[in-house]
């Protein structure tokens, strides 16, 4: 029996370029900043980027894009290496390169050299998108997306396909499951104008009008740090996914992200709406990570939140993670009932390392725990709100009144627990020590649990009468 077929990213590859320094003083024939360089960084862009974090969680994914024999492509060749598979179009020309020349962390001029024209699309492409759980179209306007359209086409009405549009580029294929365009870029092609400040009411219009213009599902135009707005054809009430948090970070690169992850959650099966709340989360957490530019990302492959947890296997997580040099975190308990002491931890613990597995008890388990009437989730239940959450990478269920025998399979780096525990009280300490983990506990929220929630819900289904006078 086969997998599922890989996830296929179809787009125009750039190379990026960013020379860092600090800028203290002006040159002395021009009013312009001396740039004293300390570092220098390349790594792929455009369709690149987006494949190489779409593949963050060990799935298969292709790239197809246009490829030449110039120093640039060999350069993206090396860097893909190990992380997707390539799937080549012919390139006439050279590659392009997007250089920054950055002072103290901040873009002073970008500096644009090279370009091409991609060729027809071998058997190769064909065979990749015949096969694909998805496809995600990263259009930059250089025309890969053209040269491969009939297959696209094609494909949309077989498979998941979100398309990344680019005003130079065409639109998308009829069928697109996601569109994502910018706010600059519903500007753009919608003809208004470039210094126009548009309300949510605008956008909202402007996104449904899109929608029926390309025959797509749904349109989510995102709007920076005030999120994502998805809006379907013929209007209607549009959904707002709002940033989990003000992102302070390098933001190249976060439309490639919120893409690579949306399209991600698609072929694991989530909704639309589900799959843009994934891609915004994730897009937020790349730029507090510091976007493209990130070395982590680029060292290893950047152990990011990217699928639902209950379709991510935990232990193919943890040992991945462990490859890579990164380290495994887990935290276990019933959450029958998630409230806010039980967000704050796992935020707190996903901090701690580059992956965060729950360990949650299963039903007969808290039954024999709590006694008769608990748990009032099912596990299935517990399971989905678990992994719906961002600080958490994937979720495992455990039979035994402890998690002993999971850890033992697991083995995580480090064990977290809430600070209603000390660790001479946890039996789970000593085996963690025994692979040379830790055992730590983490601060939590006064006045929060469960049980007070469910006695708290049932003193107000059955209110205390006051006899009448």
């Amino acid at each position: 029996m086969t997998g599922p077929g890989p996830l296929v990213v179809v787009g125009d590859v750039l190379l990026d370029e960013d020379i860092e320094g600090v800028a203290e003083r002006l040159a002395p024939d021009a009013p312009a900043p001396v740039v004293d360089v300390r570092a220098k960084h390349r790594r792929p862009g455009g369709a690149g980027l987006a494949a190489v974090l779409a593949a963050q969680d060990g799935r298969e994914v292709v790239l197809a894009t246009a490829l030449g024999d110039d120093p640039a492509s060999e350069a993206v060749r090396r860097a893909l290496k190990g992380r997707v598979r390539l799937a080549e179009l012919p390139l006439r020309g050279t590659l392009p390169v997007k250089t920054r020349v950055l002072a103290s962390g901040r873009p002073l001029v970008r500096i644009d050299r090279g370009g091409g024209t991609p060729g027809s699309p071998g058997s190769c492409v064909g065979e990749a998108l015949a096969q694909a759980q998805a496809v995600l179209v990263a259009d930059y306007g250089r025309h890969t997306a053209d040269a491969v359209r009939e297959q696209l086409a094609e494909a949309a009405h077989r498979t998941q396909l979100v398309w990344d549009p680019h005003p130079r580029g065409a639109a998308p294929v009829p069928g697109a499951r996601i569109v994502t365009p910018n706010a600059a870029e519903v500007r753009s092609l919608t003809g208004s104008p470039a210094d126009e400040e548009p309300s949510l009411r605008d956008f909202a219009e402007r996104g449904s009008r899109l929608a029926e213009r390309w025959l797509a599902a749904t349109v989510a135009v995102t709007l920076g740090e005030r999120g994502v707005l998805l809006t379907r054809p013929g209007g209607g009430t549009p959904m707002l996914v709002p940033a989990p948090y003000r992102a302070e970070g390098d933001p190249c690169g976060a439309g490639d992200c919120f893409a690579a992850a949306t399209a991600t959650a698609l072929a694991d099966g989530a909704l639309p709406e589900e799959a843009v709340q994934r891609g915004v989360a994730r897009a937020a957490a790349f730029v507090a990570a510091g976007g493209a530019g990130n070395p982590k990302l680029w060292r290893t492959a950047f152990a990011g939140r990217d699928r639902p947890g209950a379709a991510t296997d935990p232990f193919a997580l943890a040992e991945s993670v462990r490859a890579r040099g990164g380290t495994v975190v887990a935290t276990g308990g019933c959450f029958d009932l998630l409230h806010a002491g039980h967000v704050g931890l796992l935020e707190s613990a996903r901090r701690i390392g580059d992956c965060l597995i729950v360990c949650v008890n299963s039903d007969a388990s808290i039954t024999r725990r709590k006694g008769p009437g608990r748990p009032l989730n099912p596990v299935d239940d517990r399971v989905r709100v678990l992994a719906g959450l961002g600080s958490v990478d994937a979720v495992a269920v455990f039979e035994e009144d402890t998690p002993i025998a999971l850890l033992s399979r697991l083995r995580p780096d480090v064990w977290v627990k809430g600070g209603d525990y000390s660790v001479e009280d946890l039996p789970e300490a000593d085996v963690v020590r025994d692979w040379g983990g830790q055992a730590v506990v983490l601060p939590y929220l006064d006045g929060r649990s469960t049980t007070l929630l469910a006695h708290r819900a049932a003193a107000s289904a059955n209110p205390v009468r006051t006899p009448p006078r």
